[in-house]
């Protein structure tokens, strides 16, 4: 993905080229925008979460340490427990942002919390993924080291997840909290 600055200095946008149709409604039609972005986004993060996961889970059966896959060293288990267990809480906050946009009402809320969440998992399963791997996770002769490259960038893309945080609590305040 390429970025680069556009200056529009003193340009005037014809009538029929206004976000949304008509006058006032550009900002809601951007707003909707973004909201699907951020559960593409999220949804991206859960494909390198599992991604990473899934080399991890297949590295520890097949690497042995004292005579045993690395699985079975308590930590290494430990670390592929609670990257499937957070694999598993991102993917329903995806799935639960992806039905509320599907069925048309305002999902910011959704789409922050599952963009901040699946984002954070993608980056601490990633980096756990490098750790199961040890020195090999540096590699690139394996794909973990990618995966940790790759995180970062749903955590700052289609609006930090700081930004995330002022959209969840700004639409926690106007829906009065949580259902």
């Amino acid at each position: 993905m390429e970025t680069g600055e556009l200056v529009f200095d003193g340009y005037r946008a014809p009538a029929d080229a206004v976000l949304g149709g008509v006058e006032g409604r550009g900002f809601g039609q951007m707003m909707s925008g973004l909201e699907t972005g951020r559960i593409q986004v999220a949804a991206r993060a859960l494909g390198v979460g599992q991604a990473a996961f899934g080399d991890a889970f297949r590295y520890a059966q097949e690497r042995h340490t004292f005579g045993r896959p690395i699985w079975q060293h308590q930590s290494i288990g430990n670390y592929l427990a609670d990257m499937a267990t957070t694999l598993t809480a991102a993917r329903h906050l995806v799935l639960h942002a992806a039905e509320c946009a599907e069925s048309g009402w305002r999902s910011d809320l959704e789409a922050g919390m599952a963009k901040l969440f699946a984002s954070e998992a993608a980056m601490r399963i990633a980096l756990d993924a490098v750790r199961i791997h040890g020195g090999y996770g540096y590699s690139t002769e394996f794909d973990v080291e990618r995966y940790f490259r790759d995180a970062p960038l749903m955590i700052v893309g289609e609006g930090t997840n700081e930004i995330q945080r002022d959209v969840i609590i700004r639409q926690l305040i106007q829906r009065g909290g949580l259902d």
